[in-house]
């Protein structure tokens, strides 16, 4: 079995000061991962490990370095979904929790919930999860603009992977510290299973953008919908390579509502798409056909790529 793993670092704009930062962090992320998968571990250990890995990098935004809302408070988000089973789990509106994807994990192995605020919270600590102050979340540089009333040049997003694991389990992760200046209470598409994230045994998605933009079109659940060719043909069914499929659910969005998106697109043979119509989107990916995990920024008009 193929085992294959693909991070993303959100769909955003990323000024040319921070370009160094965005990839080195995607490529570690995407080493944690690999380094699991490798071993014979379990998707589910390499997606945590990886989104764990850019949670506690300030660069991106998911816990350490999330954005802060209106009020100049950090609320995280953070789920994941397994093809084995359909299994997910979710958590949003967090404060005091340090990593939300080890939440949403074990959400995912004690039952299906969808958690919040102080619920949330309180599982986690129930579960020996990793807690913090809200402050701890903050850095100085946000603290600082948001102060100031000024908005970041780099416009941050959520962050997100997808594995493939040796027993065919396809699992998909992505964490948030959602929208700048976004009002209280707001929760976007991060943690909703087939919007932020989806996986059944055809491929695993993870998404990032604007989740006013990704929800309605129910983003992640569309491409991997689209894996399976969905679309007849005279000559039947037309399956689809993960590039095509995630380019072809960027474009339904862009169809029918305004707004950045992308995603990252794993099917169940190990191959690899993704796009997006952000200005920027950091990826760094790896599989048993590569001799090195590769990793770059692309550019809008570089949004189309895929392993083969």
């Amino acid at each position: 079995m193929t085992i294959a793993i693909i991070v993303h670092g959100g769909a955003k704009t990323i000024s040319d000061d921070k370009t160094q930062a965005n990839t080195e962090g995607c490529l570690t992320a995407v080493q944690a991962g690999w380094e699991i998968l490798q071993r014979g571990g379990d998707a589910k250990d390499a997606v945590e490990a990886a989104i764990r890995t850019l949670e506690a990098d300030a660069t991106f935004n998911a816990s350490i370095g999330a954005t802060l809302d209106r009020e100049g408070q950090v609320y995280l988000d953070a789920g994941m979904m397994e093809s084995k089973g359909l299994r997910w789990g979710g958590v949003a509106a967090v404060q005091r929790v340090a990593h939300p994807i080890s939440v949403a994990r074990k959400i995912l192995e004690k039952k299906s919930y969808f958690l919040v605020a102080h619920g949330a919270e309180q599982f986690a600590e129930e579960q020996s999860c990793e807690m913090c102050e809200p402050d701890s979340l903050i850095s100085e540089e946000q603290r600082q603009m948001w102060e100031q009333e000024q908005m970041p040049e780099d416009r941050s997003s959520t962050v997100g992977c997808v594995a493939l694991d040796i027993h065919g389990n396809l699992v998909a992760g992505t964490s948030t510290g959602g929208l700048e200046n976004q009002p209280p209470g707001r929760v976007g598409d991060t943690a909703i299973v087939g919007c932020g994230l989806y996986a059944d045994s055809r491929g695993a998605c993870s998404t990032t953008g604007d989740g006013e933009s990704v929800i309605p079109v129910v983003l992640a659940k569309t491409a991997v919908d689209l894996l399976s060719g969905d679309t007849a043909s005279q000559d039947g069914i037309v399956a689809r390579h993960p590039e095509q499929a995630a380019q072809q659910a960027i474009e339904v969005l862009k169809q029918k509502v305004p707004g950045e998106a992308g995603c990252i697109l794993l099917d169940r043979d190990g191959r690899m798409g993704w796009t997006h119509n952000s200005q920027d989107m950091a990826v760094a990916y790896m599989s048993e056909a590569l001799h090195q995990p590769a990793v770059f920024t692309c550019k809008q008009q570089e949004a189309v790529n895929a392993l083969s």
